[in-house]
């Protein structure tokens, strides 16, 4: 054999077998691009706030974060009382804690909800014709001059749902508002629209028709405006022929879908769960997150968990018990890998910021040191796997993306900046594998 030259390896099949099996999967190599894209690879909030739409300010977002610092200053003045509630001690409640009163400041509300749906309930229609001006006139003002600390980097508002006896209202709500935005200087980049309690994927379906008609009517790209799936109700989590109604559901938003949101109470009164047990953990809660979970694996849809009716209000005690409940329900949803819940008090946000801040917290250094032996093949006393690295990646992002870690530290433990993480974290299009970076 001459120089340079290089001895075949036996084969039997011949190349005409490959391509045939090629042609015969075409179809699902298009399915597959098409219905499992991946996570946008985009921030996710942390949470959502919702505020009813007539008391919904200009000053709503700072207003939060205010009254968080103050319900800290008056019931955990200091890390040490606020560990001692939380079971949190040390230097990781010291830092939980600064960081805690620096994100309220900074950054107090992730993602806002202007609610039209049970938060504000039924009004006259010229009532809540101005209330839907109004929001739309605010939140324009908040995305041209607003910061951080005064506007959330999403909101948007929560709609009546597509139910016969409120349809017509909640289409006309969706309406005034977004064609508010558009003659208030055009739509946000951090838009966010609900769609609650949603039964049937032809509702999704004909919320799909109503944006795509709004997105012709003013000349926008095709898929501008998405929207996210309330799922409340049983019949939203399993048809009556025994099939998966949600895997539809995000089916029939015709890739408008953007995420699955759980409602805690109106699911659990929709199976019978008496008053007092209805919570983020019940059973019931637990199955329908899970069906919610499998279905948008892959698609680029994003889960989030409910909330809590018990607020931290009244003598210390009090807000201690329910601050210790809060805390004990998002810390259980992280480790599902529910990374976003909603929180309906402005006493919610320090247990919910300190849960997610100590959550990456307790985690960074192994997952940075297990990502950067990855990255360096350089071994270790874990055999981690590409999806295991996305993994690793992501759950570094995600606390960078909160400010629950800093990208100094980060770089200085994994090995990678920024890029080099997304370089890991984003998904391979076309399929659910991950290829080695």
């Amino acid at each position: 054999m001459g120089q340079g030259q290089q001895e075949r390896v036996p084969m039997s099949l011949t190349a005409a077998v490959a391509e045939e099996i090629g042609a015969c999967l075409a179809p699902v190599d298009a399915a597959l691009e098409r219905l499992y894209p991946g996570d946008p690879g985009t921030r996710q909030p942390v949470h959502t706030v919702y505020v009813p739409g007539d008391r919904f300010a200009a000053d709503t977002v700072r207003a939060w974060g205010d009254q968080a610092l103050a319900a800290l200053d008056e019931h955990a003045p200091d890390a040490a009382t606020f560990g001692a509630v939380l079971g949190m001690e040390g230097a990781l409640a010291e830092d939980v804690y600064a960081r805690v009163r620096a994100k309220l400041e900074r950054e107090p509300v992730e993602d806002l909800r202007v609610d039209f749906e049970d938060g504000y309930g039924h009004r006259p229609d010229a009532e809540e014709d101005e209330t839907a001006a109004r929001a739309a006139r605010l939140v324009a003002e908040s995305a041209a001059h607003g910061t951080p600390a005064t506007a959330a980097p999403w909101t948007g508002i929560r709609m009546k749902c597509m139910e016969a006896a409120v349809r017509d209202r909640g289409i006309r709500t969706l309406d005034i508002f977004l064609t508010g935005l558009m003659r208030g200087g055009g739509l946000p980049d951090g838009l966010v629209l609900t769609l609650p309690k949603v039964t049937y994927a032809e509702q999704v379906a004909a919320m799909a028709r109503l944006l795509d008609a709004f997105e012709k009517t003013w000349g926008l790209e095709p898929g501008r405006i998405g929207f996210e799936i309330q799922i409340e109700t049983s019949q939203s989590i399993l048809a009556a022929d025994g099939t998966a109604t949600v895997a539809r559901m995000i089916q029939a938003a015709d890739g408008r879908a953007t995420g699955l949101h759980y409602g805690t109470f109106d699911y659990s009164a929709c199976l019978g769960v008496s008053a007092a047990c209805q919570s983020a953990d019940h059973p019931a809660a637990d199955h329908a997150k899970a069906v919610m979970q499998v279905a948008a694996a892959g698609t680029g849809v994003r889960l989030s968990d409910g909330s809590t009716n018990v607020l931290p209000v009244g003598p210390t005690e009090q807000v201690h018990d329910a601050w210790r409940l809060h805390h004990g329900l998002v810390r259980r949803a992280l480790a599902r890998a529910y990374y976003q819940g909603w929180d309906m008090h402005p006493g919610h946000l320090p247990t919910r910021y300190a849960a997610v801040f100590a959550f990456y917290r307790e985690g960074f250094a192994t997952a940075a040191a297990r990502l950067r032996r990855y990255a360096e093949r350089s071994g270790g006393d874990v055999m981690d796997e590409p999806a295991t690295a996305k993994a690793l990646a992501g759950y570094l992002l995600r606390g960078l993306d909160c400010g629950a870690l800093d990208e100094a530290e980060v770089t200085g433990e994994s090995g990678l900046g920024r890029d080099g993480l997304e370089a890991f974290a984003s998904p391979r299009r076309g399929g659910l594998t991950v290829s080695a970076q």
